[in-house]
């Protein structure tokens, strides 16, 4: 496989596995929000194994449950009636498909499904993994891919680039040189 491809096929699972991820999450939270008008925001995202190295998502790599992700995030409310601002660092972990979730409490004053209404920034780094096949950190910090924004439910879900970690060694045998 050329570079091209590889980095064609590597960006079209990204964005393949984030839109399901995202539309998981908008018909979970769709009940929840529509009794409420307190606004929903959840960031999420997932870990993987990069068994053959090969920095991205391939036949051989697998997603990573249980590996411990810290998330940073600040909020800013731009609206004329008020200037807060959350900034916060929480610790998650995956669950058993490597996704991992955080859902934050609403704030007065932050609408974040309105336009240009919250200004935003969020990462996510790799703390550890209780793989013990695979736990040399790769990709090690991220920060947010897209967000989606729905006016009627006021959901914002921001859906972070993968992390991954690597086997110390190459399985030659299943990876090939």
């Amino acid at each position: 496989m050329d570079s091209h491809s590889h980095s064609h096929s590597h960006s079209n699972f990204l964005v393949f596995s984030l839109i399901i991820i995202t539309l998981l999450f908008i018909s979970s939270s769709q009940a929840t929000a529509s009794k409420h008008s307190i606004p929903i925001i959840t960031v999420v995202g997932v870990v993987y194994c990069d068994a053959c190295h090969n920095n991205s998502f391939s036949t051989h790599s697998y997603f990573l449950p249980g590996a411990e992700v810290r998330i940073d995030c600040k909020f800013k409310a731009a609206s004329p009636r008020t200037a807060e601002q959350i900034t916060f660092s929480v610790n998650r972990t995956t669950n058993r498909n490597g996704v991992y979730k955080l859902d934050i409490p609403s704030v007065d004053g932050i609408n974040c499904a309105k336009e240009a209404a919250v200004v935003n920034t969020c990462r996510a780094s790799l703390i550890r993994s209780t793989s013990a096949a695979c736990n040399v950190p790769a990709v090690t910090v991220t920060s947010n891919e897209f967000s989606v924004k729905s006016r009627e439910a006021n959901l914002c879900i921001y859906t972070m680039y993968p992390l991954s970690f690597r086997p110390s060694k190459k399985d030659l045998a299943i990876c090939g040189k």
